[in-house]
């Protein structure tokens, strides 16, 4: 990525680091120390690596006798992942992926829309992706795009984006009619972990492809991300599609915990109640204070 990228035209940073500078090789050790805790993550250590193979493997053998059951079933599964810029979705998704059979377990991650889709009703090209009986479709970012990066980056007007509010919850009820099983996960996390990822993606050569302009203009403007989150939430949280928020520093223990929200939703033959464990209260929830109460913006 070339140095000159948003930042570097003139942006400032963050509100909250205004010294920050991403060209910086070293991380400073004031971010690197407070990211784990950020946004009131209540663990001050990772999962121990071991521990996390363990289970993840033993999941990943839930997630398949699920997947066979969704084909012998006929179900349709959609799986939605939102976040913050950085969360995790892209790991998750592969954690989810890995060992599942590619013919009935796809991945959707639409480029940007085409000019010709941006002419047709919002939703329709996620229709074309929705799964057919015996499949599993995860989403990779979705229809929330609107609700998120297309409101703050100034892509779509205030029309649209409260049109998109108003329709969102009649476009998944009308899916979970069709016999859709939806599933809506939003990873988040503090913002020194933001700061602490995109460095990292910023010098590591093999991550740099995962950062764009996009990427670090949000530095920027978490308050207004965060603002559109809480607005998402008011009004897309329903009791036909709820959502279900991860709180994401900890890349190890949200991966296992998606993983538990999906199994724990299905009923399956041979379901292992005992490997799927109960889910952990203190990183996921659906609660005010996990939509609203820990990163309040007046």
């Amino acid at each position: 990525m070339s140095k000159k990228s948003a930042l570097q035209a003139g942006d400032v940073p963050s509100k909250a680091f205004p010294d920050f500078d991403l060209e910086q090789r070293e991380l400073p050790k004031s971010i690197e120390k407070a990211a784990l805790g950020s946004g009131d993550y209540p663990y001050d250590e990772k999962l121990k690596r071991k521990k996390y193979e363990k289970q993840l493997y033993e999941l990943q053998i839930e997630l398949l006798k699920m997947q066979s059951h969704v084909k012998k079933s006929g179900s349709r599964l959609v799986v939605v992942f939102e976040g913050r810029d950085s969360a995790g979705k892209g790991g998750c998704i592969l954690r989810f992926t890995e060992h599942l059979n590619p013919r009935q377990a796809r991945v959707v991650a639409l480029a940007k829309p085409t000019d010709g889709e941006r002419g047709q009703w919002y939703f329709q090209r996620y229709v074309a992706h929705m799964p057919p009986r015996g499949e599993i479709a995860l989403f990779d970012r979705s229809w929330y795009n609107r609700a998120g990066v297309e409101r703050v980056m100034g892509f779509a007007d205030q029309d649209q984006v409260a049109n998109f509010l108003r329709e969102a919850p009649e476009f998944e009820a009308m899916l979970v009619r069709d016999g859709i099983h939806l599933i809506k996960i939003y990873l988040d996390i503090g913002q020194e972990m933001q700061i602490k990822r995109f460095h990292s993606r910023r010098h590591d050569p093999m991550k740099q492809w995962k950062l764009s302009d996009i990427d670090l203009i949000a530095i920027s403007k978490w308050d207004d991300y965060t603002r559109a989150q809480q607005e998402m939430f008011r009004f897309t949280h329903t009791t036909t599609s709820p959502w279900c928020v991860v709180l994401a520093n900890d890349q190890r223990r949200a991966r296992l915990e998606s993983i538990r929200l999906v199994l724990g939703s299905m009923e399956y033959e041979g379901k292992d109640e005992k490997v799927i464990g109960t889910i952990d209260d203190k990183i996921v929830g659906s609660g005010p204070e996990f939509f609203y109460g820990r990163e309040h913006v007046d």
